[in-house]
């Protein structure tokens, strides 16, 4: 059963995807990188019903900014902002990576 929401991800959130998928791919085994890619679609899907449920990303909240939340499944965190019934994936990446600036770069830069 589909939500009230219509999903997108954007280019960078797919490319994201490719990135990592291939990581794993290269690094560990196709297997695992597909494993990663199924858990991350269900995320992703997950938001059609339920985009309210993420947590605003604490290197947001500490500068006031709360228009974006974020899924986590560990290591890995996705970045969506809902604007209406619209949700927007907007990064997902290593949460053991310098996220501040990650976030500075793709988020608040544009």
């Amino acid at each position: 059963m589909s939500g009230g929401y219509t999903v997108f991800l954007t280019a960078g959130a797919e490319a994201d995807l490719a990135d990592i998928h291939g990581w794993i791919a290269a690094h560990r085994s196709p297997e695992q990188a597909d494993a990663f890619l199924e858990a991350m679609l269900a995320k992703v899907e997950s938001l059609e019903s339920f985009p309210d449920r993420g947590s605003v990303p604490a290197e947001l909240d500490a500068i006031g900014i709360r228009d974006f939340r974020q899924l986590v499944a560990p290591p890995y965190r996705l970045l969506y902002r809902v604007i209406v019934d619209h949700v927007f994936v907007l990064l997902i990446a290593d949460g053991r990576r310098d996220f501040q600036a990650l976030l500075e770069r793709r988020l608040l830069s544009a």
